[in-house]
């Protein structure tokens, strides 16, 4: 499926537990720094009561979500950047995932150890969001010396890319994350070579008491502050309750949700919202026995989604037949839609939008 969140945090914030009850892998949980080293990677369905609906309708003999692939990377502790704990490993860990998931502690717990000694999401953060910058800073550095040293060799060809590491160099320098600077679409491309840890989004989780979750306190207030003064988004979890939810039979899980007054679980939200952060739509297929959903980045054109499917429907491209997902709703068919020409034919640069119901054309 291709898309990556990474779930990190400072040891024993919850990062395992959320983990287990998001993808029900059963990483090991204990309460000492550096029970996770491997980072563990759990594959989960996307929610989607759109496939829900379309399948309804057509009644296919199997239908199937699209998912989000998520990676628990062990506790960075501060000097992780030089090499504290395992940094240098963990580090390499998240330069590998596309979008961060931040696991916040905003739980008191005697029985629970603090790598500081006590709870402070805003030093927690700060803690992260500093050795990220400084790992940061270390690569862009070191790309610096090197075209610097080739400039000296009498090379010329690098000055736009010196430029831009410089005024990349100068915002680290300021603890700003990379990805709150704006870059031309060129840059946009010099940039992604780099692969800079905080040039990816990140989702901030505040990982609460049962009781906390009902009555919002300073914790998390702290953590909604931080996530919209770096225009992010933040979401609050019970680590703990999530774990009892999954848990359960899938038939009681509403039931219990239901008696708590809420709509969905906690880790229905983080995947929704995970998928929102990365900018990330979704199309369905219909074709043979199967429906399927996809996940394809916004803006992408209907050679590229084919492609998504099979190298062999991208190289054979000859058109797509689309149906808005409404449309389709209200028409009560695929059949009925077309015979009410709601069904268009679209070439290979035509954008997929989210919803689109898509047979493509195509002949190797």
């Amino acid at each position: 499926m291709g898309f990556r969140c990474g779930i990190i945090g400072l040891p024993n914030v919850g990062k395992s537990t959320i983990f287990n009850a998001l993808t029900a892998a059963s990483a090991e949980v204990a309460n000492y720094p550096f029970c996770t080293i491997n980072p563990n990677v759990g594959v989960v369905p996307v929610p989607d009561s759109r496939l829900e609906n379309i399948a309804r309708i057509i009644n296919p003999p199997k239908f199937t979500f699209t998912t989000m692939e998520f990676v628990d990377i062990a506790g960075l502790v501060k000097g992780a950047s030089g090499g504290e704990g395992l940094g240098n490993r963990f580090l390499g860990n998240i330069r590998d995932v596309d979008a961060i998931v931040h696991i916040i502690r905003c739980f008191d717990d005697p029985n629970v150890s603090h790598v500081h000694g006590a709870v402070s999401p805003a030093d927690d953060i700060e803690v992260v969001k500093m050795e990220l910058l400084l790992a940061d800073l270390e690569t862009v550095e070191k790309k610096i010396e090197k075209m610097e040293k080739s400039a000296r060799g009498g090379s010329k060809s690098h000055h736009g890319e010196r430029e831009l590491y410089y005024m990349i160099r100068e915002s680290l320098g300021k603890n700003m994350p990379v990805r709150n600077i704006e870059f031309s679409p060129e840059d946009e491309s010099i940039l992604s070579e780099l692969n800079l840890i905080t040039a990816k989004k990140v989702l901030y989780v505040a990982n609460v008491s049962e009781s906390e979750l009902k009555e919002r306190g300073e914790y998390t207030d702290t953590v909604e502050k931080t996530a919209k003064s770096d225009g992010s988004e933040a979401i609050i979890i019970c680590g703990d309750m999530e774990a009892e939810i999954a848990d359960l039979p899938e038939d009681n899980r509403r039931e219990f949700l239901e008696d708590l007054g809420l709509n969905e679980s906690g880790l229905q939200k983080l995947i929704r919202t995970g998928y929102r952060l990365l900018d990330l739509i979704t199309f369905y297929t219909a074709a043979g026995a199967e429906l399927r959903a996809w996940t394809i980045p916004e803006g992408t054109r209907a050679v590229q989604a084919a492609g998504k499917i099979h190298t062999d429907m991208e190289r054979g491209f000859i058109r797509a037949e689309v149906l808005n997902y409404e449309d389709f709703i209200s028409a009560g068919s695929i059949s009925a839609a077309k015979e009410k020409g709601l069904v268009r034919i679209e070439g290979k640069n035509h954008v997929i939008l989210d919803g689109d119901i898509v047979y493509f054309r195509f002949n190797v």
